[in-house]
């Protein structure tokens, strides 16, 4: 018996001892080398890593140095200094599940071919990690990157897995290279459902927070977002934002908030911008809500050659359309005030009461072409119940005809300046008057103007103008059809013979003051040259009673018959 014991003990003693060289051998470089080896030679997968290092203060802890991980003829997965392994009793049936795995100082690469990596976790924890790659639908880049995934069980093409909750910090994180510093992302991620509780970071120059939630269909819900003090400066034109903005999936803002913001881009700028919007669901480009607003006010607002100061905008956005609570701005040295209502089944824009005072507007060289062109899609009518202009300079300097109008003053009412996406005069009455005026070189004293347009024609009742020592004054009336025929009648009493040759008519052979009366009938179809379409008689009688009669036809003066 003494001898059968003394061979268990000596049996136990050498099992111990086997256990204990396999233990420090396990933590030598060539056991490193053997074990990673083993590993690329027996699976799908390449290891190495440098040394193992187990400690019995923490005695379910195996750490790995130096460890390089991926998929065979595909770039490294895992590149990191560290790799603590924490192990649990689960590893008696499932050998690759592991209570705690923790990556510390490398490099983490999510782009290879959809990642299937052989391990689990009850929890995932990066400390001091680079991110590359995609995640999610994004790409990413991050440094110092710190997180944790409980449980981290990932599958094909999800790599944090289908159900987990996350957390994560970072010096500097870029998201489809848009780069953020001091980010911290709180979430869940639930069969493609993702939920952030909480996010924020510093983003150019400014702070973003929020809270958001993804759905399954790749919907997105802004439970709130802020952003604050931004400041973005890009190359591209307004346009190209428009084009990625129309790109974006479906977005229901809850509430928006951008505060202090300034942006400026090619040929456009935002300085001190605030605003808010609230309860709208954007998608393709377009916006649907039921109680919704928008609130903004800035400092400048650039687009091309529009510039404005001081806008402030208030909006009450529903399912029937937009109500304008307030709109005004400095505009060209002057003021712009409005409220009104916009209909989304008509596509009708309808204000109540446009005010517009100390204009200093030079008009764009092609101003005429814009007020033929046709609206866009989503505005069909505009109408205005009551107009108001006071103190303003209009200025066109286009060489065929330029004019200017000196302290320009109007009132209109009822007016309809927009009929099935087509600018014009279509109803409603409006007068117009100036101290002073220039019309392709003739200066004129108190131009005024009084017109009332129906469906069926443009009647002109007054145009009336003073010369240096005489009057001028007119009627004509301008069909609504698309020929837009026209006639006008116009008479002068004590000005210069050849008030008219600036204005298209021949030179008459009298000298002086005359008085004279037109008569010209034409029309005036869109892009079309009209000189040819004008017929018509000029009878003038001179100071010393000598009279002249000429007569147009088709455009060519000649002496009457």
């Amino acid at each position: 018996m003494k001898f059968i014991g003394k061979l268990l003990l000596t049996i136990a003693l050498l099992l111990v001892l086997a256990i204990v060289i396999l233990y420090v051998l396990l933590q030598t470089r060539w056991a490193a080398g053997s074990l990673s080896r083993w590993v690329s030679d027996n699976s799908e997968y390449r290891l190495s890593f440098d040394k193992v290092d187990h400690s019995w203060s923490t005695p379910s802890r195996i750490t790995l140095s130096g460890v390089k991980f991926g998929e065979k003829n595909q770039p490294d997965v895992l590149d990191a200094n560290e790799v603590d392994f924490d192990l649990s009793w689960r590893q008696i049936t499932d050998p690759r599940f592991f209570d705690r795995l923790v990556l510390v100082d490398g490099t983490l690469n999510l782009s290879p071919s959809p990642l299937n990596l052989p391990m689990q976790a009850n929890t995932l924890q990066l400390n001091n990690i680079a991110l590359n790659g995609s995640l999610e639908q994004w790409k990413v880049a991050g440094k110092n990157v710190n997180a944790g995934i409980t449980p981290w069980q990932p599958a094909k093409n999800a790599v944090l897995g289908n159900n987990a909750q996350f957390q994560l910090s970072a010096d500097t994180l870029a998201l489809d290279d848009i780069p953020a510093n001091n980010v911290l992302i709180q979430g869940r991620i639930n069969n493609q459902q993702l939920t952030l509780s909480n996010f924020g970071a510093d983003m150019a120059r400014g702070q973003l927070t929020g809270k958001a939630s993804r759905s399954i269909d790749g919907s997105w819900t802004l439970d709130n977002l802020r952003l604050s003090n931004i400041r973005l400066q890009s190359a591209q034109p307004i346009s190209t934002f428009w084009q990625e903005f129309v790109k974006l999936p479906k977005v229901d803002i809850k509430r928006l908030d951008l505060i202090d913001a300034r942006l400026q881009g090619q040929n456009w700028a935002f300085t001190d911008l605030d605003m808010t919007i609230t309860d709208v669901t954007l998608q393709q480009g377009n916006w649907q809500s039921t109680d919704g607003q928008l609130s903004l006010n800035a400092t400048d607002l650039i687009n091309g050659n529009l510039h404005f100061l001081d806008p402030i905008v208030n909006l009450d956005l529903s399912s029937q359309g937009v109500a304008i609570r307030q709109f005004g701005t400095r505009w060209e040295g002057g003021l712009l005030r409005t409220t009104g209502s916009w209909d989304r089944a008509t596509k009708s824009l309808k204000l109540d009461d446009v005010s517009v005072a100390a204009l200093e507007y030079t008009l764009p060289p092609n101003w005429r072409q814009l007020w033929v062109d046709t609206l866009p899609d989503w505005l069909s009518e505009v109408s205005v119940d009551k107009f108001t202009a006071n103190r303003n300079l209009i200025i066109d300097i286009s060489p065929d005809f330029p004019f200017q109008l000196t302290s320009l003053d109007g009132f209109g009412t009822n007016l309809q300046l927009a009929h099935n996406h087509q600018w014009g005069i279509w109803s409603g009455k409006l007068n117009l008057n100036a101290s002073d005026a220039t019309f392709n070189k003739n200066d004129v004293r108190r131009p005024s103007l009084a017109l009332e347009a129906s469906t069926d024609k443009v009647n002109i009742t007054e145009l009336s103008a003073f010369t240096k020592e005489g009057l001028l004054e007119a009627t004509a009336t301008v069909s609504q059809q698309p020929q837009r025929d026209f006639t006008v009648k116009l008479n002068g009493r004590a000005v210069p013979a050849n008030e008219l040759q600036n204005w298209g008519w021949p030179e008459i052979p009298l000298q002086g003051n005359v008085n004279l009366q037109l008569d010209l009938q034409g029309q005036m179809p869109a892009n079309v040259d009209f000189k040819p379409t004008l017929n018509g008689a000029l009878h003038a009688t001179g100071n010393d009673g000598k009279q002249v009669q000429q007569q147009m036809t088709k455009g060519v003066t000649g002496p009457a018959q």
